[in-house]
């Protein structure tokens, strides 16, 4: 058994080394699917008991998950978000509440369920970065609670994905609210809202100017940094409640509209029964859900007229999808299908890192390298040599003036693209195994070609392997994100040769 900074995980295939300011230590790549560890991310009192971790939590749906886990033997820890703290000790890294003092270890075969206090503080916020940083499966991860909290800010997501919504304006200050109702320029009663709110709680009915007026003075006056947008308002019987997981509709309820009030939240006493989606609703749906990068989310909407032609009226899309009116109403057990659709590791995610078209990476042994991330190539990464030859299995090549030798791994046979400038002729190169530095971490035995880039502007390509491998997302319009550009020109090529940036032995120890 290895650890990662504290993660237990079993030897199944290739070896991946990870750097820390402590330790280097290996990770193994795991079977698709396996038992895993549960962290709820929530909030209020623990209910008491002698047994720090069996202590049952207030909210509903983190009693759920807690109940389900442990039918299924996954190991389950309810976090106290306001007490919570995270040590590394022993190469392992323990998640506690207050009062335990025995904790939860978390690694990469953790998934971190977040629920919606979470949203409440930074210092909340920050511990589900360290948390994305230490490599657990978020669901949902800090971006995506960020935004779905800041309702103009998801109206903005949700435009950009062009789905249909009430049309909708910020009101500045408490002196700006009537260009505001002007820009938005719908009739009355219109709805006001706070930017963060949720349950119905900061949602306001406005039937004239003067209402307004009153409200927005008095709500300045109350709090002068108070966020506010106004709405238009669509009269409807009930809004639609969709459950969201990955790329799958879960189950969905319609929430009648409470009677004397216009909100439809069951937390506000709003009646719900089954409700049947059309293939168009099914489809808003999904994309509001990947519109905030969502992947465990409820998704509320009002039906348009005619639902089988005409799109939803989304409304707004939650990070932390309830279960309790649901799961009574439809009589699908969501908690236990979420946990189950977790077992996958296909669809355990950590956050990715961004990162430019290009950067630069250490070649251990070799020295400083800037490298081209290319998306495109599937196939192999390759490292520039002038000149090579294979003897005995070992690889002997040279590149930068240099000269290495590397254990042949084997003899790659691939033809140039059909729009080549060269003929379509069947090329042979070697592979050698080398380790790479990248951002603070060490990857070992990655898998490069030997082949000639001199008339490339870098002379080492990264491929899709180790994009995946190293969990980072190539962001094409940057370069040199995460790593500096010294050395390189503004034209792209280099002050000086890529391995005379260190001090390097003339042959590199054999692999």
């Amino acid at each position: 058994m290895l650890r990662r900074h504290g993660i237990s995980e079993k030897i199944i295939m290739k070896t991946t080394i990870i750097k820390s300011p402590e330790i280097v230590v290996e990770v193994k790549e795991k079977k698709e699917e396996e038992k895993y560890r549960i962290l709820v991310v929530s909030s209020g009192v623990l209910k008491s008991s002698s047994d720090a971790k069996d202590k049952t939590p207030v909210f509903h749906t983190a009693r759920r998950f807690k109940e389900e886990a442990e039918k299924t033997g996954h190991d389950v820890y309810i976090l106290q978000v306001e007490s919570a703290y995270i040590e590394y000790e022993d190469d392992v890294y323990k998640i506690y509440n207050a009062d335990d003092e025995e904790g939860f270890e978390i690694n990469s075969d953790t998934v971190a369920f977040v629920r919606g206090s979470v949203r409440l503080k930074k210092s909340w916020l920050d511990l589900l970065s360290r948390l994305e940083k230490i490599g657990v499966c978020m669901v949902n991860s800090r971006d995506t609670v960020e935004i779905s909290s800041d309702k103009y800010r998801s109206y903005l997501k949700l435009q950009d994905a062009g789905l249909t919504q009430p049309k909708t304006v910020l009101i500045p200050n408490g002196e700006k609210w009537k260009e505001a109702v002007d820009t938005l320029g719908s009739k009355f009663p219109i709805i006001m809202k706070t930017l963060e709110g949720s349950r119905g709680i900061g949602v306001l009915f406005i039937e004239s100017e003067r209402q307004i007026e009153s409200l927005v003075q008095l709500l300045f006056n109350q709090n002068e940094n108070i966020d506010l947008l106004i709405q238009e308002y669509i009269k409807t019987d009930g809004d639609i409640r969709v459950i969201v997981l990955g790329d799958n509709v879960l189950a969905a309820m319609k929430r009648s509209v409470i009677e004397g009030d216009f909100r439809s939240n069951i937390s506000q006493g709003a009646t719900a029964k089954e409700y049947s989606l059309t293939d168009l609703e099914i489809q808003h749906s999904l994309l509001a859900a990947k519109s905030i990068g969502g992947s465990f989310t409820a998704v509320d909407f009002i039906p348009s007229e005619n639902p089988k032609k005409d799109p939803p009226y989304i409304l707004e899309v939650n990070h932390s999808a309830g279960t309790t009116g649901i799961e009574k109403t439809t009589g699908k057990n969501i908690v236990k299908t979420v946990i189950d659709y977790y077992s996958n590791q296909k669809n355990r995610h950590r956050v990715a890192l961004e990162v430019g078209r290009f950067e630069r990476l250490e070649l251990m042994g070799l020295g400083m390298i800037v490298a081209n991330f290319d998306t495109g190539n599937s196939a192999r990464a390759i490292i520039h040599a002038d000149e090579w030859e294979v003897k005995n299995k070992t690889v002997i090549w040279k590149s930068f003036g240099k000269t290495f030798k590397h254990n042949l791994v084997e003899m790659r046979t691939f033809e140039q693209g059909k729009w080549s400038w060269t003929s379509k002729i069947p090329i042979e190169r070697p592979t050698i195994y080398l380790d790479v530095d990248f951002n603070g971490t060490i990857y070992k035995d990655l898998q490069f070609l030997i082949d000639d880039r001199g008339h490339k502007v870098t002379k080492c390509l990264m491929n899709q392997t180790f994009m995946r491998r190293a969990n980072i997302m190539i962001n094409p319009a940057k370069t040199f994100v995460v790593s500096t550009k010294h050395g390189v020109k503004k034209d792209g090529t280099f002050e000086k040769t890529a391995f005379d940036l260190f001090d390097i032995n003339e042959e590199s120890v054999d692999k």
